[in-house]
């Protein structure tokens, strides 16, 4: 996992638990791209879930950790992305089947709902936890990315 590079971006609402969070990604020496905010004054979701999941989706990050208020707009946005798989999680179990089941490679969170341990104990299941492969697994993400591409050609 210290190999791993994360992008990591909040808004206003998550930006004190981005903070934490990518403290304790340094403290395990896991390499952070912090997209920002940087504060905690008003800012759009929509911008920071877009720079994480380009990030994610160019593979110039193995994995993007978003975190505003509830962690709903930052999933609705970053699922926007083609190739962007995020799952708004509240606790370990979801953490750990986002991976297994889905391979979510955008983890979101609620900084308004969530405390700092039940957060930090998500993040660690769901950096650990690896996608089953299994072959009902595979199917299904490949039917997500017929999705995509179908909804991109009808444009």
């Amino acid at each position: 996992m210290s190999s791993m590079k994360v992008a990591l971006g909040a808004d206003h609402g998550g930006f004190e638990l981005k903070e934490k969070i990518r403290q304790h990604l340094v403290d395990k020496g896991i390499a952070v791209e912090d997209l920002g905010t940087n504060s905690s004054a008003s800012v759009d979701y929509p911008d920071f879930a877009l720079a994480v999941g380009e990030k994610v989706a160019a593979q110039r990050a193995e994995r993007g950790i978003l975190v505003c208020g509830t962690g709903i707009g930052m999933s609705m946005a970053a699922n926007r992305i083609p190739g962007i798989r995020a799952a708004n999680v509240h606790n370990e179990i979801e953490a750990q089947l986002s991976r297994e089941h889905n391979n979510a490679n955008v983890l979101t969170l609620g900084g308004r709902l969530l405390d700092e341990t039940a957060a930090l104990k998500i993040v660690d299941r769901w950096l650990n936890t690896d996608f089953s492969g299994d072959s009902r697994h595979i199917r299904r993400i490949e039917k997500i990315s017929q999705i995509e591409t179908k909804v991109q050609s009808s444009k």
